[in-house]
């Protein structure tokens, strides 16, 4: 049984979704800390942070722990701390072709396997109406960048370079590749 290493709701789903067995716990790991404004070097810090707590937490169990963030080509767009950060965060998406990048980190039958994946998004403009739809909705909280491209941003999708998974918070595919590669040996 795979432990998932983390208190996301949508990486829950994923992994139901995709037919893989879990239970969900966690360990604390403070990403306040990380000083990285690179975000793929901020991600992976991130994700091997909370990997490494998680490893000590459950010695011999098989677990996996992620992180993801949204870049807009230029900095990282961290998750929003009220509704006015919401917004500006989303407006720096509007219109703009962004980078969603998710690492996971993967303890699985005594082995150690790590990824880093993205998704690229290029988005319409945001109708002013449903974006403040959407920050009333408070659906936004928690999220990598406010951003939900399976919900608010989906309709906005002009492109998409990726896995939706990925965008998720968790590239569901590549896991069941590594979870299938090591039961094959």
């Amino acid at each position: 049984m795979l432990i998932l290493c983390s208190a996301s709701k949508t990486r829950t789903e994923l992994l139901k979704k995709a037919g893989i067995k879990f239970i969900q716990k966690s360990c604390d790991f403070d990403e306040e800390s990380i000083k990285s404004k690179d975000p793929y070097e901020f991600v992976t810090i991130a994700s091997l942070g909370k990997f490494q707590k998680c490893l000590k937490c459950f010695e011999n169990e098989d677990i996996i722990a992620a992180d993801t963030v949204v870049s807009d080509g230029k900095k990282i767009l961290r998750k929003a701390k009220d509704e006015n950060d919401a917004r500006r965060i989303l407006l720096a998406q509007s219109g703009k072709e962004i980078k969603i990048i998710t690492s996971m980190w993967v303890r699985y039958q005594g082995r150690i396997f790590g990824r880093i994946d993205e998704t690229i998004y290029e988005f319409e403009k945001f109708d002013e109406d449903d974006l403040v739809n959407y920050l009333k909705s408070g659906e936004w909280k928690g999220k990598a960048g406010a951003c939900m491209v399976e919900g608010f941003c989906k309709k906005y999708i002009k492109s998409v370079k990726g896995y939706e998974s990925t965008a998720m918070g968790l590239c569901v595919e590549e896991l069941l590749r590594i979870l299938g590669e090591e039961n094959a040996h």
